[in-house]
């Protein structure tokens, strides 16, 4: 059965103002070096949310850009999804903050939690809707204060975060462009390894969950690479199957920006040269599900891909989670 096809119609990135260097990691009393962040992770310096930077903020200047890029008015847009795990507030949703501030007022919205894959799950998920007559215009936001949840005394973590928004008008496809295949999976039995603790329901915010510090990030950093790099390239391999072609056929492979040596590998099983990986890792950090649109949009607005490029996209997150995608643009 041939799949119908959906389309990214235009994207947008927002990022914020301040930009923190691995040199300034000294000012805050953490003992590292340049050196030591870049041969371990790629990461040079990441963009970190001021006082007047939140989730909504971000993901609502990221998803303007790409409504003006696309042509879409926000009377148009039908269903908003806001992919985070960084909400500005546990109820109600980031998503319909978003809806308010754009004025998008005929839209439904709602907020979906896959960590790093968020924006390949909601991208599924929008395609889905589309392809059910429920929606036309769906508005994908990938938002994420890292920042906020970042354990600013942890060597091994604070190191890795960024902060920052990207979003995507999806619509029905013309010309032949749209989603040729999608993939995802998650293993809840392994959340434990990349997890926080505490400070939701179970174990509320109080003052020991504080002094503690377990309402943060916490990471088994190795066991996270081992199946990240393994989870990554099955995603590789599904997503290239499910469009029936092979890594040769990519014109640009855009790996979750976490970790310069997941990314190495990934490229490597897909059979796909550096030289078509699109890395911005060094200038972000990790910025969970919104490092791959933030970088899809990089790519398109440097002239890297355009109209007719076959691009691969995986992600490894949370959960674990763990998809991808092919999109001819």
């Amino acid at each position: 059965m041939k799949r119908p096809s959906v389309q990214i119609s235009a994207m947008g990135r927002s990022v914020p103002a301040r930009v923190m260097t691995n040199y300034d990691f000294a000012a805050i009393g953490i003992e590292t070096t340049h050196e030591w962040v870049m041969e371990r992770t790629g990461i040079s310096e990441r963009h970190i949310a001021g006082p007047d930077d939140t989730t909504c903020s971000m993901g609502a200047k990221a998803a303007r850009i790409a409504m003006q890029r696309a042509g879409v008015l926000p009377g148009e847009i039908d269903i908003i999804i806001c992919s985070t795990a960084t909400p500005d507030r546990l109820l109600p949703a980031t998503a319909v903050d978003i809806q308010a501030s754009l004025g998008a007022s005929r839209a439904a919205a709602f907020d979906i939690s896959a960590a790093c894959c968020g924006f390949l799950y909601g991208m599924t998920m929008a395609e889905g809707l589309i392809q059910s007559g429920a929606a036309e215009t769906v508005l994908l936001v990938s938002s994420e204060k890292m920042s906020a949840i970042t354990d600013w005394t942890d060597r091994a973590t604070c190191v890795l975060f960024g902060d920052g928004a990207g979003a995507a008008v999806i619509r029905r496809s013309q010309k032949g462009r749209g989603i040729l295949s999608t993939f995802m999976r998650s293993d809840g039995t392994l959340a434990d390894l990349l997890y926080r603790p505490a400070g939701g329901a179970t174990t509320p915010m109080s003052p020991a969950v504080l002094e503690a510090r377990t309402h943060l990030v916490h990471m088994a950093g190795r066991e996270v690479f081992k199946h990240a790099v393994r989870s990554m390239a099955e995603s590789a391999d599904r997503a290239l199957d499910g469009a029936r072609i092979n890594g040769g056929d990519i014109d640009l492979l855009i790996p979750h920006q976490a970790n310069l040596r997941i990314i190495e590998a990934t490229a490597k099983h897909a059979s796909i040269p550096m030289s078509k990986v699109y890395v911005n890792v060094d200038r972000y950090g990790n910025t969970s599900s919104a490092s791959i649109p933030i970088a899809l949009d990089e790519a398109m607005q440097k002239g890297v891909v355009g109209e007719g490029s076959l691009v691969l996209m995986v992600a490894f997150g949370a959960g674990f989670t763990w998809a991808s995608s092919v999109v001819r643009l």
